[in-house]
């Protein structure tokens, strides 16, 4: 009993140290969103402030900063949230994204070094997302680029999709996936659970599903595409979908899977308060430099955030395994991707 109480005291006292040492004041957020009035008021008019089934949270720099300052977060990624303000309108959908890439990037441009975004696209129509793609990347400073899991139904890997993902090849882009509502969908059971719940890792292991089975980043190298919310189910499907392709490939049903290329472009962020099982779990089908932090400001309160971060600061510091992993999760892999830039990635596992 002593020689586990003295271990327990060991660890927690090692972590605290670790704590103090690595990472604090170093942090990258790859996932917080910014919401501004143009957008809500848009959701608003068209009675779709609900869409996600959740409201909205408010915004603002000033409340984001302070949040970053007392969690020890040097830089925070921003991205517009769900819903894609598309309602049968291309000319107002993207005159509402432009102004969100505008605002976004008067905010990194006026707090240097604390914000870097990922700019929106008036998908489904392609040709005028292309058109704000080239518009955010090289005019207004995108570090990126966020793209819904799906746009009023027409999902990432879609054939229609493939000039826009062309013109982000060629610029090396860096890709954020989040979740919107899935379409189709029941009402009935969306209204039992809000969508962040269950349908939001569904949908977003959807995506990536359909990005693999077309060879999307196999044929778009260049391309870093950051999955949400700890890989969602991607370390429970990737293994059964392996199992099956070549039966589906030796019916006809699908193309061979390019498992290593595809894969080799997926980086996975860590919102959504990961335990070390499914840390474990994640480093089944990806490697330790492909693994991000992010918070998912401003949709839990900021305790509740610090609490999350802090609790995964303690969980790296204590494990063997992963504490030498620490730094890399909590800014130098984020800091590689968006700062210095990669040419290409490792070779996550099989």
């Amino acid at each position: 009993m002593m020689f586990k109480l003295l271990y327990v005291s060991v660890v927690v006292f090692m972590g605290m140290l670790l704590l103090r040492s690595h990472s604090y004041g170093q942090v990258i957020d790859v996932h917080t969103h910014i919401v501004i009035p143009e957008y809500t008021d848009l959701l608003e008019r068209y009675g779709a402030a609900l869409e996600e089934t959740f409201p909205l949270p408010h915004w603002d720099v000033d409340s984001h900063i302070r949040f970053m300052n007392a969690a020890g977060i040097r830089t925070s990624v921003l991205t517009m949230p769900a819903p894609q303000p598309y309602y049968d309108d291309a000319e107002e959908s993207a005159k509402c994204i432009r102004r969100v890439n505008e605002v976004s990037a008067k905010v990194k441009q006026q707090y240097p070094g604390r914000f870097k975004f990922c700019a929106s696209l008036p998908l489904p129509d392609v040709d005028v997302a292309i058109r704000e793609a080239i518009y955010a990347l090289d005019t207004l400073g995108a570090d990126g680029v966020k793209l819904a899991t799906n746009s009023r139904g027409q999902y990432l890997g879609d054939e229609a999709l493939d000039p826009l993902m062309e013109v982000l090849n060629e610029r090396h882009a860096v890709i954020i996936i989040h979740p919107h509502r899935p379409t189709p969908y029941s009402e009935k059971i969306i209204a039992t659970t809000p969508l962040a719940m269950y349908e939001y890792p569904a949908e977003t292991t959807r995506a990536v599903v359909n990005m693999l089975a077309r060879n999307v980043l196999v044929r778009y190298p260049n391309l870093k595409v950051i999955v949400p919310h700890c890989g969602s189910f991607l370390p429970l499907a990737l293994p059964r979908i392996k199992s099956i392709l070549p039966a589906m490939v030796k019916q006809g049903y699908m193309h061979p899977i390019d498992w290593e290329g595809n894969l080799s472009c997926l980086y996975f962020d860590l919102a959504g308060s990961p335990t070390i099982e499914v840390l474990r779990s994640l480093l089944t089908i990806t490697t330790p430099d492909h693994i991000l932090y992010g918070s998912d400001y401003p949709y839990l309160p900021d305790t509740v955030l610090k609490a999350n971060l802090q609790r995964l600061k303690l969980m790296l510091a204590s494990d063997k395994e992963l504490s030498e992993y620490a730094d890399m999760f909590l800014w130098e892999n984020a800091e590689r991707l968006f700062v210095k830039g990669v040419t290409a990635g490792s070779t996550p596992t099989e």
